[in-house]
């Protein structure tokens, strides 16, 4: 038995540019639950350009596989993959697939933003959403084709088109708080925050109290099902009503 991952080993695939995916996961630990990161080798470069964009998007999905290889040798009990775009692109029918192919390569089961984000929004009971993403259209546009795939309606979605995978992380409380309350609205069952280093685990909490409504955070999320999923059932406070209520 692992002396400190006595209860369950989550394994983590990010890209070499995210710093936001390993701190927020960390700071949802339960006792006995320990993580542990591989990273993909990508470039830190402009997104400006469609061709940029797309190229980063091909050398993300080239290094999965090899980053799971890397991680799979610890042995954890589950995989979260932390890569918001490929957790989206071409909708549900492209995304369920990529879990499959996953799963099969690491032999455990797997977590990303699309599935999870979809339990947590389930389990709330909200079909109208808004949306806030770090992306380019392009981005957006596979997100907002996802979500409304599994059923919900996107009412409000808000592309930052950060400049690029690095800055995404620069994106201060202050903007991301304006985001939300941009894409909110009365008709709005819960807001959606994607874009795994984008840092909105602590704002989305925080606007859950102002808001009265749902906020998930991309990383709290795709950490709470990864958790219920090997068993894990510690509700844990400060973090958002998904990891407290359910």
């Amino acid at each position: 038995m692992d002396a400190l991952g006595y209860r369950k080993k989550i394994g983590i695939v990010m890209p070499s540019t995210n710093t936001s995916v390993q701190p927020e996961s960390d700071d949802l630990r339960v006792p006995g639950v320990t993580n542990h990161v591989a990273r993909i080798a990508i470039q830190e470069r402009p997104l400006s350009s469609e061709q940029a964009f797309m190229e980063h998007v091909a050398s993300m999905k080239a290094g999965i596989g090899e980053a799971i290889d890397r991680v799979m040798t610890c042995g954890p009990d589950h995989l979260i993959m932390g890569v918001a775009l490929e957790a989206f692109w071409g909708g549900v029918k492209q995304a369920e697939s990529l879990i499959r192919e996953l799963e099969e390569r690491s032999g455990v089961g797997v977590s990303m933003g699309s599935n999870a984000m979809s339990a947590a929004l389930t389990a709330f009971g909200a079909k109208r959403i808004g949306v806030l993403t770090p992306h380019q259209p392009r981005g957006d546009a596979m997100v907002r084709l996802y979500f409304e795939e599994a059923g919900f309606e996107v009412i409000n979605l808000k592309g930052l088109k950060c400049q690029s995978p690095r800055l995404i992380a620069h994106t201060t409380a202050a903007e991301i708080r304006a985001g939300l309350r941009e894409v909110d609205g009365e008709n709005i069952d819960a807001l959606v925050q994607v874009g795994t280093n984008l840092a909105g685990g602590a704002v989305c909490a925080e606007a859950e109290r102002w808001l009265e409504k749902p906020v998930l955070s991309i990383n709290v999320v795709s950490y709470w099902h990864a958790l219920r999923a090997v068993g894990i059932e510690d509700r844990k406070p400060g973090f958002g009503r998904i990891l407290e209520e359910f």
